[in-house]
């Protein structure tokens, strides 16, 4: 079932700062703990993210998927669903690559010097910047939502717990009598997903009424997403959307997904137990579940958040 709704939509500025009391803030914080509860995710314009931007980054990942295969397969991981993931006969449309601990300026040069053996400071200074400025953002959207449920005491030891992962995707426009199918449907296992796009559309969100909308990013426009592990934290209150891409054009998408995930335990904090709130998922390791939806168990299971640590 398809819908004609639209993902709400709101400006976000990196230099608004979380002052304690500006209504601007204050109103953001409202919207963006709703959106949250409500879908799972919306639509952010950033200045930061502008389109001129946007054009020379989506260059650059054309370049990168352009390398030879022998290439691109070096960039390999012990954790799974990072690294390398080529074409495959079950979703032959998608491709990707990824940044471990993107925000890390060495981490970044150690790919960069693994795709051109030659240098290439233009990429690594480009998306090193990137992911600096994407987790700025992150940080600012989640402390909104710790303020909102009044657990703002605990923001600073979670951003220091974060660690991030920068996904480069490619999706090709499907041949004739192939399936337009992308990436199949799931949930992010993360905190929070910050994802930026070229032109080419075909995000779709499942709503929790069972209907699939597809999701038209505004010019300099991000979608923030909540993941698995933000869901378990609010113990509930924040909605992990059902996603996927359908391929419906004709041009190549090109998308970036920064994630970011937690390298201590995620807990629900204390305060977010009550009689009406009992709680739902007991302490888990974020990458433990990543792994647990690499098994067959995991992978049969429905919901996978639940069967890892639901209580």
């Amino acid at each position: 079932m398809e819908s004609n709704f639209k993902l709400p939509i709101t400006n976000l500025a990196l230099d608004q700062g979380p002052k304690s009391g500006k209504s601007s803030w204050i109103e953001a914080r409202k919207f963006v703990t709703q959106a949250f509860e409500e879908y799972g995710c919306f639509l952010a314009v950033h200045d930061k993210f502008s389109s001129e931007v946007s054009d020379s980054i989506f260059l650059e990942l054309q370049d990168l998927f352009d390398l030879p295969l022998e290439i691109k397969v070096q960039n390999t991981s012990e954790t799974p669903l990072f690294g390398y993931y080529g074409p495959n006969p079950s979703i032959p449309l998608y491709e990707s690559t990824s940044i471990e601990d993107a925000t890390n300026l060495e981490a970044v040069e150690r790919f960069t010097k693994l795709m051109w053996h030659s240098k290439n400071d233009h990429f690594c200074e480009m998306f090193h910047s990137y992911a600096k400025k994407v987790a700025e953002l992150n940080e600012m959207v989640s402390k909104m939502v710790f303020e909102s449920y009044g657990v703002e005491k605990y923001h600073e030891s979670h951003v220091g717990s974060v660690t991030y992962l920068v996904r480069f995707t490619k999706y090709r426009v499907p041949e004739q009598n192939e399936t337009n199918l992308g990436v199949v449907p799931h949930t992010d296992k993360n905190f929070i997903t910050i994802l930026h796009q070229n032109e080419a559309n075909g995000l779709e969100v499942q709503l929790k009424n069972g209907s699939w909308i597809s999701v038209d990013f505004p010019p300099s426009s991000l979608v923030i997403m909540a993941g698995d592990a933000f869901s378990a934290w609010s113990n509930g209150r924040v909605h992990s959307p059902f996603h996927r891409v359908n391929m419906n054009g004709k041009q190549i998408r090109y998308s970036i997904a920064q994630f970011s995930y937690c390298k201590k335990l995620v807990e629900t904090p204390q305060d977010l137990v009550d009689e009406e709130h009992p709680l739902l998922y007991k302490p888990f390791d974020n990458f433990g579940l990543l792994r647990f939806i690499s098994t067959d168990e995991g992978r049969k299971t429905e919901n996978q958040l639940k069967a890892y640590c639901g209580i």
